[in-house]
């Protein structure tokens, strides 16, 4: 096993060396892509020759003009004919073939080589491409491509959610039907807010928060501000230096479903009762505030 591992990363680390991206099946295809290019840039320069030679034959005349200044520079036109496989016009009558139609003879002109270079090299480019993404594996399909896409779609999803999530503030927070925000918020509770208010919530330096009586109101929004900007005068510290939004959102969910499951050993109530309603997930409270007598 090991040394199949060694062997699929050799061309890895092979094109990392070479090219530096680390990922062969994009070096593969930017090769690819510089050759078909060059290709096509060849091609423009031998059908522009081409064009030259023509107009040359068809008028002279203005090739006649600037021989002269031509003479001591490479003969392009030689090349061009010899690419395009051109012959001169005195060899016309060793080309033409035996059929005619009406006086009119065809000539049997070999095909160009420039055009014979461009159609063997799209065989070669798809024999390779065969080879590459459907005989060996090494680079993604279209199935493989989508599920990677789709998993960079994910991850750009979390993070904005991530990011959204840290939008909330004590104006926005609602209690979340799904109970998400709440499950999160449990571990954010025992590590940061246990010590005073009991690990079930039965009170202990801070107030009992599984009962009904609340000090600075019993809604998730006063919950979210009193985590938030903390009650300094008695002992409550702000976390809003220490936990995201987010993270406050979550623990202030996971508070409103502490709310009625009567742990052992409760703390005194404290503040107004809020008789409340809340369901498996914390997903809703309904709210009456009378004044404790």
């Amino acid at each position: 096993m090991n040394t199949l591992l060694l062997v699929a990363d050799a061309p890895a680390q092979a094109s990392e060396w070479v090219f530096g991206s680390g990922n062969i099946y994009n070096d593969i295809l930017i090769v690819a892509l510089i050759i078909v290019m060059i290709a096509l840039l060849a091609s423009a320069l031998v059908v522009n020759k081409a064009m030259k030679a023509i107009v040359k034959l068809i008028m002279p005349e203005l090739a006649t003009e600037s021989q002269s200044k031509k003479a001591k520079k490479i003969n392009w036109q030689a090349i061009g004919a010899k690419l395009l496989s051109l012959r001169p016009l005195e060899e016309e009558k060793d080309l033409e073939i035996e059929h005619e139609y009406d006086g009119i003879k065809e000539l049997d002109n070999p095909v160009p080589a420039w055009f014979n270079a461009l159609f063997y090299s799209t065989i070669a480019f798809g024999v390779v491409y065969l080879l590459v993404y459907h005989v060996f594996g090494w680079g993604p399909n279209q199935d493989q491509e989508y599920q990677r896409e789709m998993a960079l779609a994910e991850k750009a999803k979390q993070e904005f959610l991530a990011q959204a999530a840290n939008l909330i503030d004590e104006s926005t927070i609602e209690l979340d039907a799904t109970g998400a925000l709440a499950a999160a918020g449990q571990g954010i509770y025992m590590a940061n807010c246990a010590v005073c208010h009991g690990n079930a919530g039965e009170g202990g330096i801070g107030p009992n928060l599984a009962d009904e009586y609340w000090l600075h109101g019993g809604d998730i929004k006063d919950v979210f501000a009193v985590v938030k900007y903390g009650v300094p005068d008695k002992g409550m510290v702000p976390w809003e230096q220490t936990l995201t939004p987010g993270q406050i959102a979550e623990v202030s969910n996971y508070i409103m479903t502490l709310v009625g499951t009567n742990p052992p050993n409760p703390k005194d109530p404290q503040g107004e009762k809020v008789t409340a309603k809340i369901n498996e997930l914390g997903a809703g409270v309904e709210e009456g505030v009378e004044s404790e007598e």
